[in-house]
């Protein structure tokens, strides 16, 4: 096959696939057949209640978790057996539930600790300054120092210096003011025009239908809904997010 073809078939086919995922934390199963297929350059978000398997599902991604049936494929290679650096080689980064940062580190060495791995394209260190246009001024600031939203934000920026194809972010919003959050927002389209894809885990409904291409919804580890926002009243979403009546899947 050419080169020219090779490259339109990596076009037509998701850059990351999720194939009947079931994971367990211990006794308990966390996940449960989940079926996953994230195109290049989209916002997917995954919605649902505390407990529906939201972040156990990111971190299997991640590598972090192991899962005990189905597979994950990135760029159609199955990763499901890959280390967590490994995926990072490949283009998958994670910002965490609770960002995760060195408190002790500086604003800057927190961000050059997404260098570990790294791949070559086109985010560095005087890119994500200029992104997040307040931390040039704080580089030196310790990282308990900040807010939560600025946390947020180095936490980020520490995953986008790694370079990812795709940016998994877990629970964006928690505990982030309103206005907070719209800010960490506003940098989604920046991601998206550089090609990062973004695959986020949202409790905030009404965000995640505001900026995703697709949603899922889980529930108790299962997918309830799964499409194109727009397909979807906002009856259908709460019924799928509490578990209220049948639920609903759209291609």
């Amino acid at each position: 096959m050419s080169a020219t073809g090779s490259e339109a078939r990596a076009r037509d086919r998701p850059v990351l696939e999720v194939r009947g995922l079931t994971v367990y934390h211990g006794q308990l199963r966390a996940l449960s057949d989940v079926e996953l297929s994230v195109e290049a350059g989209e916002v997917y978000a995954i919605i649902g209640a505390n407990g529906a398997g939201k972040s156990t599902l990111l971190r299997t991604l991640a590598g972090l978790h192991r899962a005990a049936t189905g597979r994950v494929l990135f760029d159609g290679v199955d990763i499901t057996g890959t280390r967590p650096e490994q995926r990072v080689e490949m283009g998958m980064a994670l910002v965490p539930e609770g960002r995760r940062l060195f408190r002790s580190l500086s604003v800057e060495e927190n961000l050059l600790v997404g260098r570990h791995k790294a791949r070559t394209s086109p985010w560095s260190l005087e890119r994500v300054y200029a992104t997040f246009d307040w931390m040039p001024g704080r580089r030196s600031q310790r990282a308990y120092q900040l807010s939560g939203g600025e946390q947020q934000a180095v936490a980020i920026g520490r995953a986008l210096i790694a370079n990812p194809r795709v940016l998994l972010l877990d629970e964006l919003s928690l505990g982030l003011a309103p206005l907070v959050v719209r800010r960490i927002y506003e940098v989604l389209p920046e991601l998206l025009r550089s090609g990062v894809t973004v695959l986020l885990v949202e409790q905030d409904v009404s965000q995640a239908v505001r900026v995703a291409s697709r949603i899922q919804c889980l529930l108790e580890g299962r997918s309830t809904l799964e499409g194109p926002p727009a397909r979807f009243s906002p009856a259908e979403i709460e019924a799928a997010y509490f578990g209220l009546g049948a639920a609903g899947r759209a291609s």
